[in-house]
């Protein structure tokens, strides 16, 4: 009898898995954050500054996780956050990711970056499907993407806005690693020194596809791609504004999210242009080193534009308790990246379900110890939050700055 478990009993135990079986290259990128990584260990510990209340002598015998966003019902508070490099961690991972979640009942989201072409993702895995979008410089090329998209049945589009410019992430550079691969001695050495990876992974695609490439992108662009280091070949646009946001508004008839929001102001900007939700996020400490953890600006967020939006959230999710935290906050759902990227190295869609299925026990446990039948009845009577920091959130950062200004005109 197979176990399911794959001997994880939790996200750590997934993550372990994928370090073994990935070469330290690939595992790092998806791993790690930029910089310092500061950002990194600050999203894991703001969780840890929030402490639940439970109540006692509840009857939660009946609790649920079901939620409903945008019209969909789905059967726990979480989505899958798009993760390009899902197909480096198994053959066609993209799929493999995608077809565990539509098990699971949650929606997954394709990268602009995958090395799964959409078509190929609705086509083999249905679900729920969402697309998340990187605008290019070229805006019309981006534009035809999204009408492939809208053409294949993606349900939203999910615009990523805190990537003008790839992250600062200097391990990659020592790495070696390319998309499209090219060869030194250091990543061929790290390679074979990780052979299942080697032989189900990237032996499989070039006995079948070829090299890895960013399959969504036209086939004159993938053509004249060089081999860049990962992180920094895709292709970024500097230029993106909230024009942008309302020119892809008129396009694009189905839920139109903003992920990369960590300003309120920028939430409710969002909402101006005709979004429908917004992701609190700071791309998993990927991008822009010392940015707030997303979970401490959440409820202004919410406070700012949740009465006009959906307001979702992402960035160093690893337990259930994490997620019910963000939901007492006011998130409706939450967003998980690195943790079913973990499961998809283990195990294909198998790891990718076990990874799910970790967050779905966690949530049920954490629910029925708090007294709670439902995440809809979750809110900020179950939390204790810390003290606020100096500067610890954009509001407190301008109370602090007219407190200043007061003072010295004094």
């Amino acid at each position: 009898m197979q176990d399911k478990t794959l001997g994880a009993y939790n996200i750590f135990d997934l993550r372990e898995i994928a370090q073994r079986r990935l070469p330290k290259g690939i595992f790092e990128f998806i791993d790690r954050g930029s910089e310092d990584e500061v950002a990194l260990r600050n999203n894991r510990a703001a969780f840890e500054r929030i402490k639940l209340i439970p109540r006692t002598l509840v009857d939660v015998s009946g609790r649920s996780q079901e939620i409903t966003l945008f019209g969909h019902k789905h059967k726990m508070p979480i989505a899958i956050a798009p993760t390009g490099t899902a197909g480096l961690m198994w053959y066609h991972g993209e799929i493999e990711l995608a077809r565990a979640a539509a098990a699971a009942g949650i929606p997954f989201t394709l990268a602009t970056g995958s090395m799964t072409a959409m078509e190929t993702v609705a086509e083999q895995a249905g679900g729920r499907l969402w697309f998340q979008l990187y605008m290019w410089p070229d805006r019309s090329l981006s534009h035809k993407l999204v009408e492939r998209a809208k053409a294949a049945g993606y349900e939203a589009l999910v615009v990523t806005v805190d990537g003008a410019v790839s992250g600062n992430r200097e391990y990659n550079l020592r790495n070696g690693f390319t998309i499209p691969f090219s060869f030194s001695r250091r990543n061929v050495t790290d390679v074979l020194m990780h052979p299942r990876w080697l032989l189900g992974v990237l032996t499989h695609y070039l006995l079948t596809t070829g090299m890895p490439r960013y399959e969504n992108y036209p086939s004159e662009m993938r053509n004249r791609i060089t081999a860049q280091p990962m992180g920094r070949s895709m292709m970024k646009n500097d230029s993106l504004n909230w024009d942008d946001l309302r020119a892809l508004r008129k396009m694009w008839p189905r839920a139109l999210i903003v992920k990369g929001i960590l300003h309120p102001q920028d939430a409710v900007l969002a909402a101006d242009c005709g979004a429908d939700a917004v992701i609190v996020s700071n791309h998993g400490g990927r991008n822009l080193d010392s940015s707030m953890a997303p979970v401490e600006v959440l409820p202004e967020v919410v406070d700012a534009a949740g009465k006009r939006i959906t307001v979702m959230i992402d960035s160093g999710f690893r337990r259930g308790s994490d997620v019910v935290k963000a939901l007492a906050l006011g998130a409706r759902a939450v967003l998980i990246g690195r943790p079913t990227l973990y499961g998809t190295a283990a195990g294909g869609e198998a790891g990718a379900a076990r990874a799910i299925a970790i967050f779905r026990e966690e949530i049920d446990r954490v629910l029925a110890l708090l007294g709670c039948q439902s995440v809809a009845d979750l809110g900020h009577d179950y939390l204790v939050l810390p003290p606020a920091g100096v500067a610890s959130t954009p509001k407190a950062g301008l109370k602090l700055l007219d407190s200043a200004k007061a003072a010295a005109e004094h």
